[in-house]
């Protein structure tokens, strides 16, 4: 790959608009605004990340992940930028490196849009319906690339469908993002019949066609039939995505009292050297909040896998041009850095996703979301039904329930259950079960 080619502002659905002045506001920047404006973003702030919402200690929901995740993002590919117009001394790919920042900025905003309600759970709610629960029996219906998409359903390959799929009565090319930031995101440049045991896979059979354009623009290979490389300022946003959710969910949990500050203080301190220990403690001595005494911890923490994650990145920047770069930026990590991550995910694992209050959201989020997709299922599988009709107009009219080929109106259903917030997910629910009427 050649990242002449690899950085691209040519907007998806808007090919014979693009042209090559350069304008006071760049096409990355204008991704970032158009996605900070869009209905999915907002939708966002009502979507857990972890922790129930909403309560009277704020911790973070998928928009204020979103958020964070995109400034260390920019923060990170900006370090990147740096190291890469040390290493290429040409003019026109210095002015390219530039774009980074809004490049990735934009994709980690986006990264998230696709999940569905009530945390990570209500994507293994969602396949497997399909997989063991009562969407079994629609089998027949579809190919095996198609039913490999419901049962692996996946927020990362609903993010690239939903940035990029013309629904009804919207233009084509969807939200007209630029190739570069589209690329951006596909974390799993396959498809769904290469998902493996974890069910990953970054787009649908729908879209398939979409991100093969995206990739001969760009000039990423197809490493085999199905299977392409992944686009390098894809590593960025994982890094940043993933220094995010592990350093928050634990500050998080301390705020929730779920972890003790010294625990807390134990963990982050793992990520600096034993002699910078009485600087930071000295700093910390001069805070009586505890809280901002993990927010100050925290932020060095950040600040330290930032740098050594741009460290990493140019380390295997020749093998991710290649296509040849098989891992992550936060395990190539110095052993230091490393072991403290890991020694947070641990905690995590072990303390807060299977903390009472996490475990709650996730049973009544599976028994909420299956609800709905069987309900809204039977209804596009026989819509001459009196109950299916009355169903539809509660259906946004965006979405193609009605369409004539079974896998259109099925994904239909995905993308309304999918887009929706947990409040209205809740609130459909209830509904739907005459638990809540409309008053007179």
């Amino acid at each position: 790959m050649d990242w002449s080619r690899l950085i691209c502002d040519k907007r998806l659905g808007m090919e014979e608009y693009h042209d090559d002045r350069r304008h006071t506001r760049s096409d990355f920047q204008r991704d970032y605004d158009r996605l900070i404006f869009s209905s999915p973003f907002r939708r966002l702030q009502n979507k857990t990340q972890v922790f129930p919402l909403p309560g009277s200690i704020f911790v973070h929901n998928r928009l204020t992940h979103s958020l964070e995740v995109s400034s260390v993002g920019r923060s990170l590919a900006h370090e990147v930028a740096i190291r890469l117009r040390d290493k290429y001394t040409d003019p026109a790919l210095g002015r390219k490196f530039d774009d980074i920042r809004d490049i990735v900025a934009a994709a980690c905003l986006c990264h998230d849009l696709g999940n569905p309600p009530f945390g990570h759970s209500g994507e293994k709610t969602i396949s497997t319906f399909f997989s063991e629960g009562p969407g079994q029996r629609l089998r027949g219906e579809f190919t095996d690339r198609q039913w490999a998409d419901f049962v692996n359903f996946e927020g990362n390959a609903n993010s690239f469908r939903l940035l990029t799929h013309q629904f009804k009565g919207r233009r084509h090319g969807g939200m007209a993002m630029t190739y570069s930031t589209l690329a951006s995101i596909v974390k799993y440049p396959h498809t769904s019949e290469h998902a493996g045991p974890k069910g990953k896979f970054g787009f649908f059979a729908s879209e398939e066609e979409i991100y093969r354009c995206v990739a001969a623009q760009l000039g990423i290979p197809e490493l085999s039939p199905g299977r392409f490389a992944r686009h390098p300022l894809v590593y960025i946003m994982e890094a940043a995505d993933d220094i995010c959710y592990q350093i928050m969910d634990i500050e998080d949990a301390h705020k929730l009292g779920l972890l003790s500050t010294a625990e807390v203080k134990g963990l982050f301190l793992g990520f600096f050297e034993p002699s910078r220990h009485a600087r930071i403690h000295k700093v910390m001595d001069g805070l009586s909040d505890p809280n901002e005494q993990i927010a100050y911890l925290r932020s060095g923490v950040v600040g330290a896998l930032v740098e050594n994650c741009a460290e990493a990145f140019m380390a295997h920047e020749p093998e991710m041009l290649q296509g040849a770069f098989d891992g992550n930026l936060i395990a190539c990590l110095p052993p230091l850095l490393h072991n403290a991550y890991e020694a947070c995910s641990s905690t995590a694992w072990n303390r807060i996703y299977c903390a009472p209050m996490v475990v709650d959201i996730e049973l009544a989020g599976n028994r909420i979301i299956s609800f709905l997709m069987n309900t809204l299922v039977d209804a596009v599988t026989n819509p001459a039904k009196n109950y299916s009709r009355l169903l539809f107009n509660v259906i946004p009219q965006q979405y193609d329930v009605t369409s004539e080929f079974p896998y259109e109106r099925i994904q239909g259903v995905l993308d309304h259950v999918s887009g929706m917030t947990d409040v209205y997910a809740l609130d459909l629910y209830r509904k739907l079960n005459g638990h809540s009427l409309p008053a007179v």
